[in-house]
């Protein structure tokens, strides 16, 4: 099936990639019969009969299908009802809540940031305050957890919650009934320039709005003199196809193909550009690893194989199978792999997989760690049956994943090993969070780009740092630190800082400093 007009969101937000392809409900079968003589629903009517103890039939019933659907491919898969609607909102791009950004220190939630426009903010709630209680119910120091913290904060759009507030400088709690709304999941990360004409987008899956953002990203950048793009998409799992459709249209000129889908009781669908793009005359490099899945390779394959921009980094996760979910009446959802994705030049590039492995599929990162082929070109062996060529001569494989046109090895330059013990603990970020509340009216006042030119950590915030830490049980061992140690902490904490005061508009830029693979891909 040709289709080479108009990518309509509306149309593309039910098909996913990475995931999901929405499609019809399921109804129950009308053959009675067949139901009755089935070997499946016999043995259970046997075991509900005579089983020498009493049955969970439900629960039984639904680890069966469970266990039929995993044996098949690694992403057929059983949704129990309780767990769709937390399955499906990152990808549907909002959920029904107040609207924080939150961290547990102490057993006590920090508001890390009220979300822009969102409920908490319209009433406002500041980053820093610290959530006592919900409803009249005290939740500080009670064994937070995240879970418990989304139940009691999320709920319906419309209903109401009371939050007593401790703030910095108050002596009284104060008193905010906030009525909960829709509040957006935004899969664009950050886009900023880097320098006068490159500019950078991060886009962390393909959701219901990701195009959307893209475009809206894509505009501002170009608006501010973006001659040139580097589109990072690195450790993004993938989502909607119609979304990385769209986003690959934006790039490619009239009547190229972009995607293909077909199985054994789907017909073959072909995906065209349009030349409706923004983007057409934009150099542009996109950024993978070994995290990119799925729609995040449908982007990367169409644009490598009809020859526009350069991809680099490391070779992707490799999933090249589409899921159709099908939902049933109780609730539950079913994702059945129904058809393969091809690239323009018709290579599928879905990684090798034994049934029922599921646990060695997702860990296939740790064999390519092992084999050295995420610090070594040289250690990845494509088979000549798999070599398939692009229209201007260049040579790509399927198989396996996308192996990018330019390789960039795993940063493995080692720091202290007393740092990498202190972020595992997440003391750095913690840290962070204080040295913002203590100082925001100062921080405040600095623009982004005042704080990331002039703004240093200095050795005293370093030793408040080392002594935390050693309260925490780590010692930092700063009298060890090279310089690029101290390079590395400095920035983690500067990256932290900012992201407490201008979200990932901050953090980006600054942790891009020591982000090896950005560094290299900025001089292509």
């Amino acid at each position: 099936m040709r289709k080479d007009n108009h990518f309509s969101p509306i149309i593309f937000a039910l098909i996913l990639i990475g995931g999901i392809l929405l499609g019809q409900l399921l109804s129950p079968s009308n053959n009675t019969n067949a139901l009755e003589n089935n070997k499946f629903n016999l043995i259970l009517q046997q075991l509900d009969e005579l089983y020498v103890d009493s049955l969970a039939k439900e629960e039984l019933v639904e680890k069966a299908v469970e266990n039929l659907l995993t044996e098949l491919d690694p992403h057929s898969s059983y949704i129990p009802a309780k767990d769709l609607e937390a399955v499906n909102e990152p990808m549907e791009g909002s959920f029904d809540g107040i609207g924080v950004e939150f961290n547990l220190k102490d057993d006590t939630i920090l508001v890390v940031a009220p979300i822009s426009g969102g409920p908490s903010q319209k009433v406002g709630i500041q980053a820093g305050d610290k959530i006592i209680s919900v409803d009249g119910e005290v939740i500080a120091g009670t064994n937070l957890t995240n879970q418990k913290v989304f139940d009691l904060l999320r709920g319906e759009r419309g209903t109401k919650v009371t939050l007593e507030i401790l703030r910095i400088g108050e002596k009284e709690l104060i008193v905010f009934d906030i009525t909960r709304g829709k509040i957006p999941i935004h899969s664009v990360d950050v886009a900023y320039m880097v320098d006068h004409e490159l500019g950078y987008i991060k886009v962390n899956r393909f959701s219901a709005t990701t195009f959307e953002e893209f475009k809206v990203a894509s505009e501002q950048l170009l608006n501010k003199g973006m001659q040139k793009l580097l589109l990072d998409l690195r450790n993004n799992p993938g989502g909607y196809l119609g979304a990385a459709i769209n986003m690959a249209n934006e790039f490619l000129v009239n009547n190229k193909l972009i995607v293909y889908t077909e199985g054994r009781s789907r017909k073959k669908e072909e995906y065209f550009s349009n030349a409706s793009g923004q983007l057409l005359s934009t150099k542009v490099v996109v950024l993978i690893d070994e995290g990119s899945a799925s729609a995040s390779e449908i982007v990367a394959g169409a644009l490598q194989d009809n020859d526009r921009g350069t991809v680099a980094g490391r070779r992707s996760f490799g999933k090249g199978l589409v899921q159709e979910q099908f939902e049933h009446n109780d609730g539950s959802a079913f994702r059945i792999t129904t058809q393969r994705y091809f690239t323009p030049t018709g290579r599928c590039i879905q990684k090798p997989y034994e049934k029922g492995d599921k646990d060695g599929y997702d860990n296939d990162w740790m064999i390519r760690l092992e084999s050295g082929e995420l610090t070594s070109k040289d250690s990845i062996d494509f088979a000549d049956s798999l070599m398939f060529v692009t229209p201007k001569g260049k040579i790509v494989y399927g198989g396996g994943g996308i192996m990018p046109d330019v390789f960039i090895p795993l940063d493995t330059n080692s720091y202290h090993n007393s740092i990498t013990k202190a972020n595992r603990k997440d003391l750095v970020r913690s840290f962070a969070f204080d040295y913002t509340n203590q100082h925001r009216k100062e921080l405040e006042l600095l623009t982004l780009e005042a704080f990331i030119q002039f703004f240093e950590i200095d050795i005293q915030s370093l030793k408040a740092l080392a002594r935390q830490c050693e309260e925490a049980g780590v010692d930092l061992k700063m009298y060890e630190w090279t310089l690029e140690d101290k390079k590395i902490i400095s920035t983690q904490l500067k990256a932290f800082i900012a992201r407490n005061i201008w979200n990932d508009a901050g953090f980006y830029p600054v942790i891009h400093q020591i982000d090896e693979t950005f560094q290299e891909a900025i001089r292509l």
